[in-house]
């Protein structure tokens, strides 16, 4: 019990991993530096450092994530309200997170998303349909 609490860094990890998952991704990791009082390089090494990946990574996980969720495959696709609800910045923001996230443009993702479930009905995980169907 004791050895976590001496962690260097680790309350600003946890408050600032708290902070992205609530906001799911959208939090603006340098207005949490700020806040912190730490430089913005800081928390990217304890980040690094404690998990393995930086906290722009992991909010970037976070969005993309809550993004693919959000999107209904069996209807259309409103690619600006989809980015806003996600905090993405524009359309571009949005096609760059998913390149970087499958190596696919936001409409070929929903395209190949779209034939896997019609090649295999039935697949989705259970649950699926809670984050689809909104």
């Amino acid at each position: 019990m004791r050895r976590p609490c001496e962690t260097a860094g680790l309350g600003l990890v946890r408050r600032t991993s708290s902070a992205i998952t609530a906001t799911s991704g959208a939090e603006a990791i340098g207005d949490r530096s700020a806040a912190a009082g730490v430089s913005s390089t800081h928390p990217a090494q304890r980040f690094k450092e404690l998990i393995g990946v930086t906290p722009k990574r992991l909010a970037r996980t976070y969005r993309f994530t809550a993004t693919v969720f959000a999107i209904n495959p069996a209807g259309p696709v409103d690619w600006g309200d989809l980015a806003g609800g996600a905090g993405y910045f524009d359309h571009a923001h949005v096609g760059h997170g998913f390149r970087a996230s499958t190596g696919l443009t936001p409409p070929r993702y929903v395209e190949v998303r779209r034939r896997f479930l019609c090649e295999r009905p039935g697949h989705a995980p259970g649950g699926w349909t809670q984050f689809t169907t909104r």
